[in-house]
Formats: structure tokens, sequence, C-alpha cells
């Protein structure tokens, strides 16, 4: 799949059901450490990972920009500083100009109001005023590949980033058939919400009492093994 059937793709999903449907395929992936928010109320996004590291020059993201394709997301590794900003409006800017589908700091931002202006898919760890007063040397890797937490990413992955956080998947992954299992799921957990809604408890519809009686009988018997043979997806 593209950027764009991505992007497409992802518009009516999550991060939980692209997760559920990842267990359910036995796919690797990875999530950006808790506490990752968009700047914009609506923002999400998902494309081909365009990586980069920060050593407190704006230089390196406009190298960046100058090699990227339409749709694809900077991944921005300032190793979880908390004592600067290393995006702010004129860089979220270049990037909206360059045709790019989104940004995830492993960092933090500044200039807040101005980029719910830009309304930009921005996922950061928090604000701060204060731009980078350090210049580091630069490391070999730097447009090769970017840290997240405790995990390596590169060219070669894609993320999908909502209000949950961010999750990234190897390309090399079926990503057709991970789409199409986080679809199915979907729409099988609002058809129980909707029972819910009209009266039909997740107990009743999930045969919950069924569930029990089999356990009392077989202490071995699992909730999972019981919702694998019903067709249940609260959990893979």
């Amino acid at each position: 799949m593209n950027n764009q059937q991505l992007f497409a793709a992802f518009a009516q999903l999550s991060t939980p059901l692209l997760a559920d449907a990842c267990l359910r395929l036995k796919i690797p992936y990875r999530m950006a450490p808790a506490g990752l928010r968009p700047v914009s109320a609506a923002a999400r996004t998902a494309g081909r990972v365009l990586p980069v590291r920060h050593y407190g020059s704006v230089d390196i993201f406009l190298e960046a920009m100058h090699a990227a394709e339409a749709g694809d997301v900077l991944v921005i590794d300032n190793q979880g500083r908390t004592e600067e900003a290393c995006i702010g409006d004129l860089t979220v800017l270049e990037a909206q100009a360059s045709g790019l589908a989104g940004m995830v700091v492993w960092g933090l931002h500044r200039d807040t109001a101005e980029l719910i202006e830009i309304a930009f898919p921005v996922f950061t760890y928090g604000a701060v005023p204060t731009g980078p007063l350090r210049l580091a040397p630069r490391e070999p890797e730097a447009l090769q590949s970017a840290v997240c937490g405790d995990f390596t990413v590169s060219a070669e992955d894609v993320v999908f980033a909502d209000h949950d956080g961010a999750l990234f998947v190897s390309g090399h992954a079926d990503l057709q058939q991970l789409i199409d299992v986080a679809e199915s799921i979907a729409r099988n957990e609002r058809r129980q919400a909707d029972l819910i809604r009209s009266g039909q408890t997740l107990r009743d519809q999930l045969r919950f009492a069924e569930y029990l009686e089999k356990r009392s009988a077989d202490a071995n018997y699992s909730f999972r093994e019981h919702l694998r043979g019903i067709g249940g997806s609260i959990e893979e």
C-alpha cells in the first residue's frame, strides 16, 4: 500500500483496532512510549516513516523534507528531551507545504496556538516555550533512522497515529490484510456496541454464563479460547 492508500484506509480506523489486528495476524508492532498526544483535537495520520534525528538545528528537518515523498510522516528523534522544543510553527508549515502527512515527535513542541491554527497532524509529548540551546555533532544515521523510546524506526516502517498514540509496523508486512482485519474487528465491535445500547448485555452476547460453566468443568479453559469459539472480538 502506498502513503495515500494507508492514509485513506486509516481514516475510518484507530490504533487500538490495528493493534488488535496485529495480534490476530501475529504481525510484530511497536508503540511510541505512553503520553504521546496530538496538538490539534482531530489529528490522525498514517504513512511511511521519514526518520530524522535532531541535534539542535532546523536544517536537519529541511534536509529530510527535501528528500521526502508525498504522504510521508516525519518521525523526529529528540531523545525525549523535556528541556527544549524541537519544532514550532515554521517547521510545521514547511512540512505541510512539502506534502507530508504528519509529524510524530519523541520530544516537545512550542508555538501551540499557531500549531492548532495550522491544523497539521502533529504528535508530541507536550509543550515548552524554549527552543534548543545546544548544537550537538551529527551522527551518520541522522536521516536513516530515528529512536522512539526503546526502539528504532526507519523508512522501512509505516506509522499510524491518533489520540491513543502511535503504532509502528514494518512496511514489509501485509498491510492490506492488516487493514482488512482491522475493518472486520471494527464492524464486529460496532455491532456489539449497538446491541448493548439496545438492551442486550455484552455478557449475553458473549455467552458468559456458558463460559463460566465450561471453566468450572475445565480450569484450563480460557476466555480467549471461548471468544474464538463464538467469534467474539473483545480481546485476542
